[in-house]
């Protein structure tokens, strides 16, 4: 017995010794920090549009506008891509500004001529350079809405065309004291439906072209007065960007050779106020038909 207690003695004090340094161990460990999930953002706001689009640089394609269709005996028009006048009246037409530089260079030649265009604006534009627009509009140039950023109206709900249309009729009508009637939706993008919410929620008639030079994709100045000078005729909206400053240096070639044609030159509204209903071709009677010879007549 002596002998076996001997034995048990120093094995069971070593487990002792062993627990207790596991625990010091264990106590002295730094603790294991408990996970804590992220927190959840309940509604987010997307970030505020605040930088202007880069002027000058290459603007994605347009759609041509569908051939202007009168409306029905009674129906109001809501969009015009020309109008149907008596005489040589026309209506040109500068998207995407107005630009702190290339704007007033154009307002001189204008000027300079006695000449009346319609500045379809962009809103965010209109804020960076007030000035310039106050004066279009004080020199008698008609001032419409492109929307706010050139975002395309067919691609947004009724949300997103209101903010795109509000706030830039508010930036036109501070910046100059007059709130727009017209409207010209980026890239021409509209449907029936946009363009009844514009007409009847907003009040803007909807503005589209039948004269292109693509003076926003081909920079050259001699291209653009000659696509203009062969497709104006009378009652032609004519579109143009006076952003590029190839467009600027091929104003006053191409005006004075519209001028030279015996163009005259009036706003889009002015035009509109000119419009007549097209009627419908006239049907020719048919023929008569030629009456057959009788036997008698016939020769023998």
């Amino acid at each position: 017995m002596k002998h076996n207690s001997w034995i048990l003695g120093p094995a069971l004090a070593l487990v002792v010794i062993g627990a207790t340094f596991k625990l010091s161990h264990a106590q002295n460990a730094a603790p294991v920090p408990t996970p804590v999930p992220a927190p959840k953002i309940e509604n987010p706001r997307p970030p505020a549009a605040t930088q202007l689009a880069p002027q000058g640089t290459s603007t994605p394609a347009m759609q041509a506008p569908a051939a202007g269709q009168p409306p029905a005996s009674g129906q109001k028009r809501l969009s015009y891509n020309a109008c149907n006048v008596e005489g040589p009246y026309i209506a040109i037409t500068f998207d995407d500004g107005p630009s702190a530089t290339l704007t007033p260079r154009l307002l001189d030649m204008l000027k300079a001529r006695g000449i009346k265009a319609t500045f379809f604006v962009l809103g965010q534009c209109v804020v960076a350079n007030p000035d310039v627009l106050k004066r279009a509009a004080a020199e008698g140039h008609e001032i419409g809405n492109h929307s706010w950023d050139h975002k395309a109206l067919t691609k947004g709900g009724p949300a997103a065309i209101a903010m795109e249309v509000n706030q830039t009729n508010a930036a036109i009508e501070q910046a100059c004291g007059k709130r727009p009637t017209l409207i010209r939706p980026p890239y021409g993008a509209t449907n029936t439906s946009v363009t009844k919410r514009l007409n009847e929620d907003y009040g803007l008639k909807v503005i589209l072209w039948d004269v292109d030079p693509l003076d926003w994709k081909v920079r050259n100045s001699a291209h653009v007065t000659s696509e203009i000078l062969k497709h104006t005729q009378d009652g032609s909206i004519i579109l143009a960007h006076d952003i590029h400053p190839s467009t600027i240096e091929a104003m006053p070639a191409t005006l004075d050779a519209l001028l030279k044609k015996g163009f005259k030159f009036v706003t889009v509204s002015e035009l509109i106020a000119m419009d007549r209903p097209q009627l419908p071709p006239k049907k020719e009677a048919p023929a008569a038909p030629t009456p057959a010879k009788s036997p008698s007549q016939k020769k023998h």
